[in-house]
């Protein structure tokens, strides 16, 4: 007896100790009862999450994810939170997953590593298209482990129709379970520990007048330049943002440079005495672009703040800054920038942080600032009274996005943040797609089939007029607002938005077979339309066209295809790459070296140098290596204003190729590993990180890829259902 509850007690122990190391529910076994979800475990998307108890691979409980009606372009995902409080080189997930009926879309397990505000790094297993009817398999997912990771996400994933089940799910990094493994002590830091200005900047401005506007244009280029260069600021010893909410008040009221000059300078003895610097190093000769110091001619300043600023910079931080780190392609990456979702949209001294902060960053690491159409030094002074007058969140947001577009970048994103000016521009859309075709906005596909009825036009039909005001009206009064490196892909953008409303009958005149017509066109949620897997087939990324052409689009490529098509297209007397689209994986290695019989160049980057903000050096040129069999057919890759960022970085690969023509249109003329911006108020935009230039230092950024043959779709093809771009293609590999 005494035995037997000696056995009892041991395992009562054990199982109590077990469950104390479980320290994350990774298995989905702890169960809210009253929230009927898995404990800790949160949803993102828009699909039914719950807890199944029936179609389990272990244990007692799995999550399910279902897909709802008419929302297939959306998605579903329960998700699970964890500290990245570890160090290591490599991070695994590995999971049990169960797929029923899934079209349209994919299921797959999903780790992410977030730091400074970013994502680090991810993989939601998309490439891998895991979709149709498979029972409980094991999939594993491993990421190189970043340095400045801050939050890990592990997760399931689903998108399109059907339904999807996770269960046991464990991560390891280096091997280890992460249920076991010890934690690091991440460092503290005093800015951190700052949080007077959170809710209100407390500033207030007097009327603005030449005089004030020029002072705050120099306070705002000394306050970028402590941020990126002052050690003190660099050790994140102090909030940035608030101690320009703490000189503000006193700097308003200076009459005169003199008063001016001194107020800056009391301002930077506040942070102390700075050590001299025997680690930092001169520009070098040979950068591509060197820190830009010119603004200190433009003030009068006193030789004394002149001089004070000089040695700052002979001495500045150097080694992890607080605010500005590097990201994984060694573009910048913006760290410990606070959201501020919580801002009053009167409260003046947030908006000119905005400003500040925005301007700053371009300034200093942006890589293509020598490229944009106004002359940025000259821009923070123009947005000033811009920035301070204007009225409530959809006027700050218009002026935010007006600045972005300054930088002539198309990655430079207004989607996410921008509330305001998304619903103003509506949330109801037609059930047919336009494109500018012949400077003409063309009806070019339908979304959903069951809707073409109803759509009252024709694929080819003209639109002219809108709520009877013309297109090209419409198209000069909102063109400000989209951010584009280039013509091109400024309309590619626009024709997305045109027909957009608050309303859902819209009235629009059009030509259809040379007839003029007036409609009411009814309009949809996004919701109920296909706009995502509208021509979504399924098909392999290849084909075998006519007379022994080969096909591949990049929409749909796999990793694994590549061998396979290699073999399939060996002998063929021709090949026809596609990227009028962005690739489903990254192939300019793996598919560009099958184009070249020896090591061949075909790219270099301009990078950022951490240590001294402002100066960009080239690496040496990226190469392709000959494969083991070289293609000896001729090469054609097809391209146009969809073509953006890696696309356009692949097609570069592709046209080092030896027998390659590039054929379409100029493409979107933005590329580089993209950088995140955080604006108060929570507004998110982008900037292309890194400069990518031809091996011989031609500029690819606005100008794109430009083809070899031009080539651009016509109404009168439109209407026939031709595609003259692939249509050329072909010609030229026949001929």
């Amino acid at each position: 007896m005494k035995y037997t509850v000696l056995v009892i007690v041991s395992l009562f122990y054990i199982t109590c100790t077990s469950q104390t190391k479980k320290r994350f529910n990774l298995d989905f076994e702890t169960y809210d009862s009253l929230l009927l979800f898995p404990e800790k475990w949160f949803e993102w998307g828009d699909y039914s999450l719950n807890v199944d108890s029936v179609n389990v691979h272990s244990g007692r409980y799995a999550s399910k994810i279902t897909s709802k009606e008419n929302v297939a372009n959306s998605f579903g995902c329960i998700a699970y939170r964890i500290p990245a409080n570890y160090k290591g080189e490599s991070i695994k997930l590995e999971g049990y997953m169960k797929t029923k009926n899934i079209e349209k879309g994919y299921a797959g397990l999903m780790l992410r590593i977030d730091g400074g505000k970013k994502i680090l790094a991810g993989d939601n297993m998309e490439k891998q298209n895991i979709h149709g009817t498979k029972d409980w398999q094991k999939y594993t997912v491993t990421l190189t482990y970043p340095e400045n990771a801050e939050n890990i996400i592990v997760a399931g994933i689903m998108s399109g129709t059907g339904e999807a089940w996770f269960d046991e799910f464990v991560l390891t990094i280096d091997g280890q379970d992460v249920q076991t493994l010890k934690e690091i002590e991440q460092p503290v830091y005093k800015a951190t520990l700052d949080n007077e200005f959170d809710l209100n900047s407390k500033i207030e401005f007097p009327e603005l007048n030449e005089e004030l506007v020029s002072n705050l244009e120099l306070l705002g280029k000394v306050w970028g330049f402590l941020k990126y260069n002052h050690p003190e600021v660099g050790k994140g010893n102090y909030n940035w943002d608030f101690e320009l909410f703490r000189i503000l008040p006193n700097f308003l009221k200076v009459k005169g440079n003199l008063e001016r000059d001194k107020v800056i300078l009391e301002w930077i003895k506040k942070y102390g005495e700075i050590d001299a610097c025997a680690k930092c190093i001169d520009t070098k000769a040979v950068s591509f672009v060197k820190p830009d110091m010119l603004w200190l001619e433009g003030f009068s300043l006193s030789s004394e703040l002149k001089n004070k600023i000089n040695y700052i910079y002979k001495n500045r931080f150097q080694g992890k800054h607080y605010y500005i780190d590097k990201g994984p392609t060694g573009n910048p990456n913006f760290v410990n920038e606070k959201y501020y979702y919580s801002m009053l949209y009167n409260d003046d001294g947030f908006k000119l942080l905005a400003l500040y902060r925005y301007w700053n960053m371009i300034h200093y690491f942006f890589p293509y600032k020598h490229l944009t159409d106004k002359d940025w030094s000259k821009v923070l002074k123009e947005y000033i009274p811009e920035f301070i007058k204007s009225e409530g969140k959809l006027e700050y947001e218009k002026k935010c996005i007006l600045l972005i577009s300054d930088i002539n970048d198309t990655h430079a994103t207004t989607s996410v943040g921008f509330n305001n000016v998304t619903k103003k521009r509506g949330e109801f859309y037609p059930p047919f797609k336009v494109e500018f075709v012949e400077d003409k906005l063309v009806v070019t596909d339908y979304y959903n089939p069951e809707l073409k009825e109803t759509s009252k036009v024709e694929v080819g039909d003209v639109i002219t007029h809108i709520n009877n005001k013309s297109v090209e009206f419409i198209v000069d009064s909102i063109s400000p607002y989209y951010p584009a490196s280039n013509g091109a892909a400024k309309m590619r953008d626009i024709s997305k938005d045109l027909l957009r409303f608050n309303k859902k009958n819209i009235d629009i005149d059009f030509i259809s077979n040379e007839i003029k017509k007036h409609e009411f066109i009814s309009f949809y949620p996004l919701e109920q339309l296909n706009t995502k897997w509208y021509k979504w087939t399924g098909e392999k990324s290849y084909k075998l066209l006519e007379n022994n052409i080969g096909y591949v689009t990049l929409k749909s490529i796999k990793t694994e295809d590549i061998p396979i098509l290699k073999e399939t297209f060996e002998n063929t007397k021709g090949i026809i790459i596609d990227i009028r689209n962005y690739p489903s994986a990254f192939v300019p290695y793996k598919l560009g070296s099958y184009f070249v019989s020896s090591r061949t160049p075909f790219v270099k980057i301009a990078k950022f140098n951490k240590d001294n903000p402002g100066e960009f050096n080239f690496s040496e040129p990226l190469n392709l290596e000959n494969d083991t069999i070289t293609y000896k057919g001729k090469l054609v890759v097809l391209v146009n204003e969809y073509s953006q960022s890696q696309s356009e970085f692949t097609a570069m690969a592709f046209r080092a190729g030896e027998n390659t023509t590039i054929v379409g249109s100029t493409t979107a003329g933005a590329d580089g590993s993209v950088s995140d911006i955080y604006l108060p108020g929570g507004l998110l935009t982008r900037i292309s990180g890194n400069g990518i230039y031809y091996p011989d230092g031609a500029e690819t950024q606005r100008i794109g890829i430009v083809p070899d043959v031009v080539i651009r779709p016509t109404v009168e093809g439109i209407k026939k259902g031709r595609d003259e771009v692939l249509e050329k293609a072909i010609e030229i590999l026949n001929y």
